[in-house]
């Protein structure tokens, strides 16, 4: 007798059904809907909340505030004209009315004197901010530094206040005066 030897046949593979995948992309559909709308909603919040608006006018006074009564305490002899436009540009209302008055006065002694002065905010807030009827406080300490003709530079620190108007070319200084210093 022979023996035969039977060659084992693979058997075919068995196919996999296939899953149902309806389920999990209406799932991720659902997610993704829920996601854009939490998104949407986010950014319609933010663009239409009013502290945000707020506070980037705050900001924005702040920046102003800064810069005006930084340029109020810089004068060079040496460019006096274009000083003084800049003391206007920072300017609004009484406080512009006296800068343009006393100009021909300013422009004589700092002449004569032949000084410059330079300053340097050091710190600075909104203390007071009325949008609504565009008025703003800011505080800051400065640092003032004059310069004479002959010998050194003097400086000193100071804390001043400014009130800010809001007006068609953003917001300016109408007045400016020393903080009042505490004793104690």
């Amino acid at each position: 007798m022979t023996a035969t030897t039977e060659v084992a046949k693979p058997e075919p593979a068995t196919r996999r059904k296939p899953r149902n995948v309806q389920p999990v992309a209406i799932a991720l559909a659902a997610i993704a809907a829920i996601a854009a709308t939490w998104s949407g909603w986010s950014w319609y919040a933010a663009e239409h909340d009013d502290s945000l608006r707020y506070a980037a006018t705050r900001d924005q006074v702040l920046r102003d505030g800064e810069q005006a009564i930084q340029n109020l305490n810089t004068l060079d002899y040496r460019s006096l004209d274009r000083s003084l436009k800049s003391w206007q540009d920072s300017a609004t209302s009484d406080l512009y009315r006296d800068i343009v008055q006393g100009r021909a006065g300013f422009a004589r002694q700092v002449g004569e004197a032949r000084t410059i002065t330079s300053a340097r905010i050091l710190e600075a807030a909104v203390t007071e901010l009325d949008t609504h009827a565009g008025r703003a406080r800011v505080i800051v300490a400065i640092a003032i530094t004059v310069t004479p003709p002959k010998g050194d530079p003097a400086t000193k620190q100071s804390r001043l206040i400014g009130e800010l108007t809001r007006t068609a070319a953003g917001w300016k200084l109408s007045a400016l005066g020393q903080a009042p210093v505490a004793n104690g």
